[in-house]
């Protein structure tokens, strides 16, 4: 079976998974942050070299503002889990998004555990945190006309080659397979460049629950898929 290379997942459901167990929303958003583990450590034993997931847009700061320190709390420990495990799995991390507009403690421990992992060989996990796919857009549109502004590019200069060198993901791979949990069938402004050609798979199946078997059908997915690249 061929393994895409970068995999891209948007984590939804963790709510509905509560919601099904009579728990509140914050108690699936928690289980929800255990599985992400989990499944780094079966993506890359199946032979994913990158692995990105959708864990705070920019539109989700509209939520309740309980369920907003919510996950605020689980990010701040999750950081620090994850300087644990990124250093015990020889994970390399980075944070995609604008992570100005987060508390200074979450942008210490961001800036740590990516300073910790930058040497790391084994599978490349990226975190989507304060992420929006057009803010993403924009603001490499500002360090592009910066850059014009201040003689270091000429408007000849700029491709699209040129241009990913100021997205969030310069040097990482596009994204060749999409998996979004819980049935919705939106990209809800992901990767919005980085995924014109990526496979999109949609499934029913709530993030908490979602597995190694779930991933393996995913993978059988993208393997039916004939990818033209818009060529016959």
């Amino acid at each position: 079976m061929k393994i895409p290379e970068h995999v891209a997942i948007i984590l939804d459901g963790n709510g509905r998974w509560a919601k099904k167990k009579l728990m509140p929303r914050n108690y699936g958003h928690a289980q929800g942050s255990k599985n992400v583990e989990k499944i780094c450590e079966e993506a890359y034993h199946m032979g994913v070299k990158y692995l990105t997931v959708y864990a705070f847009s920019t539109e989700n700061w509209t939520r309740p503002q309980d369920e907003v320190d919510t996950l605020m709390k689980l990010l701040r420990s999750y950081m620090k889990d994850c300087l644990k495990t990124s250093s015990k799995n020889n994970m390399k991390v980075r944070i995609l998004g604008d992570i100005s507009k987060l508390n200074k403690d979450i942008k210490e421990s961001i800036l740590e555990l990516e300073k910790a992992s930058a040497e790391n060989t084994g599978l490349n996990f990226q975190v989507a945190l304060n992420y929006g796919g057009r803010d993403e857009i924009i603001r490499s549109i500002k360090k592009v006309a910066a850059d014009v502004k201040s003689d270091k590019i000429s408007l000849d200069d700029i491709d699209e080659n040129s241009f990913k060198d100021y997205l969030d993901t310069k040097g990482i791979p596009d994204p060749d397979l999409l998996i979004r949990t819980s049935g919705e069938q939106r990209i809800s402004n992901f990767l919005l460049w980085q995924m014109a050609y990526t496979e999109f798979y949609f499934t029913n199946t709530l993030w908490p629950d979602f597995d190694k078997n779930e991933l393996r059908k995913a993978f059988e997915y993208y393997n039916s898929r004939n990818r033209r690249f818009g060529a016959v």
